[in-house]
């Protein structure tokens, strides 16, 4: 949304477009809102001076696990309430999604408006856009704290949270990190521009910033503690890569490069990464690659 007027829904304190918000003047005042679901929460609460604070159940996640709750808890009118920090879970930072159901291929952003729409637009429930910080077990169900000190009640809880990114816990990641070691986000592939890049894990999150890194970055070192564990189409499409001399102002002989049962040890450099230094387990010997980017999804 940059570039645009943004404006914070009062109800779900979800960012919303100005120019396509849904509003509301009371007492001189617009507000504006996600939804007409949430226009008509602000408005009922407005008049009852009583926010809503106990539901039969709340859903706490924002990805494809609990979203999927909340579509089901809408269709069968439940009282439902869902808490999550953003919409999409790790979706957000995908650019390519194969063989999603019900799609061939969708990028992460145009399957989040999706969630978006199903969520607030076709298959409303009460929604907060805010961490969870503390849930507590209380005779009849659960109180649930937000980050913002506000405590709601539910009979009964869906705990969708999902996964977080993981840290590889080596020396120097801290220092380096947004200084060449990423976690998988498209817009930080733009700085590794030319430059030879690692990328850490065989899985298929991995790949995918890989084929993404492939045109932009001058070679590309694959690194897995593992033999790679992504589909085996997109394994094969790496190997068409890695196999052929790349065309183009990054052109490199050997373009992309595996290092298969090895870890990474520690990153190093100046005010920003220029080495990752990698073992083959089970073994003493070291290897360094010179790299201004690691990305580690």
């Amino acid at each position: 949304m940059k570039g645009k007027n943004i404006k914070k829904d009062p109800i779900c304190n979800m960012d919303v477009e100005e120019n396509n918000a849904i509003t509301t003047e009371c007492d001189g005042e617009i507000y504006y809102f996600c939804s007409e679901g949430c226009r008509e929460r602000f408005l009922k609460e407005r008049v009852c001076k009583l926010p809503r604070t106990s539901y039969d159940l709340i859903i706490i996640g924002g990805g494809p696990a609990g979203l999927t709750a909340a579509v089901y808890a809408a269709t069968l009118k439940m009282e439902a309430f869902l808490i999550t920090r953003d919409l999409g879970g790790q979706a957000v930072d995908s650019t390519k999604i194969e063989n999603y159901m019900g799609f061939d291929f969708i990028t992460g952003p145009e399957l989040i408006e999706k969630f978006r729409y199903q969520l607030i637009g076709s298959h409303y429930i009460d929604h907060l856009m805010s961490d969870v910080e503390v849930i507590e077990p209380v005779e009849g169900g659960f109180n649930v704290t937000t980050s913002d000190l506000k405590k709601y009640f539910a009979k009964t809880l869906i705990i969708a949270t999902g996964m977080t990114r993981r840290r590889l816990k080596v020396p120097g990641e801290e220092e380096f990190q947004r200084k060449g070691v990423f976690y998988g986000n498209v817009q930080d592939i733009s700085l590794v521009q030319g430059e030879d890049v690692a990328v850490i894990g065989g899985g298929n999150s991995a790949m995918q910033i890989v084929e993404n890194l492939y045109t932009v970055a001058r070679n590309v070192y694959i690194i897995s503690d593992t033999k790679l564990s992504a589909d085996p189409v997109v394994i094969d499409r790496i190997n068409r890569y890695r196999n052929a001399h790349k065309k183009g102002p990054y052109s490199a002989i050997y373009p992309i490069r595996y290092y298969e049962g090895y870890k990474v040890v520690e990153f190093s450099g100046g005010k920003t990464l220029s080495n990752v230094t990698i073992r083959k387990i089970a073994e003493k010997e070291t290897i360094d690659l010179p790299v201004k980017g690691v990305f580690s999804p």
